[in-house]
């Protein structure tokens, strides 16, 4: 069978290639905290609270890992609540989940813009997003509304 890789696909050099899983390793430590703290602020924009049931709930995990994972966004400063009462969002974890919430929207509308169906879109955005540099961010974004000028 002929050699069908070419210049593109060879391996890229150490230092970038270190850098390149150094970006993936980052970005999975940070995306579960990513995930909660947007969470719990969509759950305070739309109900006016978010309980670590309604979390749970939402999340599909028990009310334990919540709890672990709260105390954990406590520690950090991203969310601060007290006994028996609903979730808050420190303007540190307000400033994570509007960041994370704009790198959900412009990865869901650019896979729309693609031609993804909706349920697929939603689900491939929540992983996407938080793999996702700013350059193509800033690229998705640009793709979109270029689209939305000329097909509107």
């Amino acid at each position: 069978m002929p050699n069908s890789l070419n210049k593109s696909d060879a391996l890229p050099p150490s230092d970038q290639h270190a850098r390149q899983y150094a970006a993936v390793r980052n970005a999975h430590e940070t995306e579960l905290l990513e995930d909660y703290v947007e969470l719990i602020g969509d759950l305070l924009k739309h109900q006016g609270e978010a309980r670590s049931a309604d979390v749970a709930v939402r999340m599909g995990v028990s009310q334990a890992t919540v709890s672990k994972t709260v105390a954990r966004l406590k520690a950090l400063g991203l969310v601060s609540s007290r006994p028996y009462r609903a979730l808050f969002l420190t303007e540190s974890g307000e400033t994570m989940a509007d960041m994370s919430r704009q790198r959900h929207t412009i990865v869901l509308q650019f896979l729309r813009a693609l031609g993804v169906s909706d349920s697929t879109a939603r689900i491939d955005a929540e992983g996407m997003e938080h793999h996702v540099s700013q350059e193509t961010l800033d690229i998705m974004r640009r793709f979109t509304l270029d689209r939305e000028r000329c097909c509107s």
